[in-house]
């Protein structure tokens, strides 16, 4: 068995915090959605939404939020403070990504060797950085409208903030959606994050 880590204290650490981050938010954010919803024949159940009520959704978000927020600076700095975002994630071609897709749709992509990511994974995690990048934006937007009218006018006003706050969302439920379905298939990659080797 090695004993090379491959994945840093403060990866894990930073991943942990994120994944309960991000349930929260999302739960919380369910809540809050619900009570002015942007497509009518959406609800989500209050079994999976946490504040029950508007008031106690928005102060479990907002406190939440500065956890993600603040975790989120933590995880790209040091990434790029290390150089790790660049060893890890580039370079990314199309090339290796159609080959790669190709590979996964026949099961064949192989999980062989966890210290190196297939072009899936590095185009999956530099999206991730980038939709949650979007959603902290679009937050504010919709948080501090009046405070960031610049920003707001970005994003194409309140209401357009919100749909983009929402679909960035969904992106993010979509990649945790399908981490935990890679990590179900490849439990080595659980205990990588766990132990780091």
């Amino acid at each position: 068995m090695s004993h090379v880590t491959i994945q840093p204290a403060w990866v894990r650490i930073t991943h942990w915090i994120n994944a309960l981050a991000v349930v929260l938010m999302v739960m919380s954010g369910w809540q809050v959605y619900d009570a002015s919803p942007i497509f009518p024949v959406l609800r989500f159940p209050s079994s999976i939404t946490l504040g029950t009520w508007l008031g106690g959704a928005l102060l479990w978000h907002f406190a939440v939020m500065w956890l993600l927020v603040t975790n989120f600076l933590v995880y790209v700095g040091l990434n790029l403070a290390s150089g790790r975002l660049r060893r890890k994630l580039l370079p990314l071609s199309f090339k290796s990504l159609a080959t790669d897709l190709v590979a996964a749709l026949r099961g064949k992509l192989g999980h062989e060797d966890l210290s190196h990511y297939n072009a899936i994974q590095k185009l999956a995690y530099l999206a991730v950085i980038v939709d949650i990048t979007l959603l902290v934006l679009s937050g504010l937007a919709v948080w501090k409208s009046v405070q960031f009218p610049l920003l707001r006018t970005l994003i194409g006003g309140y209401d357009n903030a919100r749909v983009v706050h929402f679909f960035a969302m969904s992106v993010l439920v979509a990649f945790f959606f399908v981490h935990v379905v890679m990590v179900a298939l490849v439990p080595r990659s659980l205990l990588l994050m766990i132990r780091g080797r």
